[in-house]
């Protein structure tokens, strides 16, 4: 089943080692030039908004240029932006390589989810999703842990990662698979998936408020407990990688009962280790403890949110619910890392966490306020847990119009 489309699947593990790297690396080299957490919080918002920005636009490119070209084009882009960081060192021009950082990487995940979701079928588009979104997380943590080969200060970190960015263009240009049809547009319609699922819009916004500072300010709250570079990278890996062992399970669990109920439960925990994170500032195992129950409560919140909504979505929208989830998350994170430098500044390391746990708290406050106003779905009208269309590893809206209808959940009660 795997076979067709590995070409496309080793360009994604290629891409994102080096993207992996630069997330760390690049908050890393920030501070060691001088850069206070604000301008790093900045740089964090700068990529996220790259991203949507790359997520709205992206598919008139794709159909513009065609696939291939588009492909390469925005590949070419963030390799040459990899070795430009160190030769234009500044809050300004980082931020502008940022964001467009941030587009070329929408591009990308939308010109390879196409191709994915056009050679899967019913059959097997949960093992192939599945194994995408592993190769995701795995790419990223061992990207992160890449930090160990070269010194922070140096040029190689960036020659490294712009090396792996540049390689992974040429699977997929050389790829024999037929060109998918036209992406679907991206329907930013908040204002029905309010009406739909209160609790998912808001949900999607406010994690990514939360995840949105932490991917871009981890590695300098890292800092702030006293980690060098290379513990930086074992504390942000060991978070990704809880977080990603424990979506699965805890969205089969939110199969057998209410999911905001569960979603409650995981804020309740993270505003309790965020908090502990915050209050205690531990060290060496106990903050690697910590931070890996932190990753497995905090990361998997968006699939929650995002299944919720898919529960009252109506099957004619499913795409539309996909990108508005998608954009709401994405504009919640362009605003979660600049607010939470203000608070980083002032209480370095946990400071990122006490922010985090009051963005949870609101949240929790929101949710408990929803199952008030509003019963679950009936079990056997709701839709089971999607791995595939729940995971922020994927952009989720990128179904081709086949795809969407054949793929489109029952309608919920």
């Amino acid at each position: 089943m795997l076979r067709p489309v590995a070409t496309l699947l080793a360009g994604v593990a290629l891409l994102l080692v080096g993207h992996g790297l630069l997330t760390l690396l690049l908050p890393l080299r920030g501070a060691a030039e001088g850069f206070d957490a604000v301008a790093i919080g900045l740089l964090g918002s700068a990529y996220f908004a790259g991203f949507v920005a790359g997520c709205l636009h992206g598919p008139h490119l794709a159909r513009s240029a065609g696939h291939i070209r588009a492909f390469a084009a925005v590949v070419c882009g963030v390799s040459a932006l990899a070795f430009a960081y160190p030769l234009l060192v500044g809050e300004v021009a980082w931020g502008l390589m940022r964001f467009g950082f941030g587009y070329g990487l929408a591009v990308f995940y939308l010109v390879v989810e196409s191709w994915l979701n056009d050679r899967a079928t019913n059959a097997t588009r949960g093992l192939l999703l599945g194994t995408y979104i592993m190769i995701n997380h795995a790419a990223m943590a061992g990207g992160q842990m890449m930090l160990f080969a070269y010194p922070v200060s140096g040029f190689e970190l960036f020659a490294l990662a712009g090396i792996l960015l540049s390689v992974a263009a040429i699977p997929v240009a050389l790829t024999r698979l037929p060109q998918p049809p036209p992406i679907t547009e991206v329907r930013f319609r908040p204002g029905r998936l309010w009406r739909a699922s209160p609790a998912g819009l808001m949900g999607s916004l406010m994690v990514g408020v939360a995840n949105g500072a932490f991917w871009g300010l981890g590695p300098l709250a890292a800092m702030g407990f006293g980690l060098d570079a290379r513990g930086a990278a074992v504390f942000m890996t060991v978070a990704v990688l809880a977080g990603a062992v424990t979506q699965i399970p805890v969205g089969r669990l939110s199969d057998r009962m209410d999911r905001r109920l569960v979603l409650a439960a995981l804020l309740v925990l993270a505003i309790a280790t965020g908090l502990a994170l915050f209050l205690a500032a531990p060290g060496g195992v106990a903050l690697l403890v910590l931070i890996a129950l932190f990753g497995a409560v905090a990361l998997p919140c968006y699939s929650l949110a995002a299944a919720h909504a898919y529960d009252h979505a109506d099957p004619s929208d499913y795409v539309g619910t996909a990108s508005s989830l998608l954009l709401v998350n994405g504009l919640g994170s362009i605003l979660g890392p600049v607010l939470a430098a203000l608070l980083l500044q002032a209480a370095p390391g946990g400071g990122l966490f006490l922010f985090m746990a009051a963005t949870h708290a609101a949240l929790l406050a929101f949710i408990l306020w929803r199952l008030r106003q509003r019963a679950a779905p009936v079990p056997a009208l709701r839709e089971s847990f999607d791995v595939a269309a729940t995971s922020p590893a994927t952009i989720g809206a990128v179904l081709t119009p086949a795809t969407a209808e054949a793929e489109a959940p029952p309608a919920a009660g």
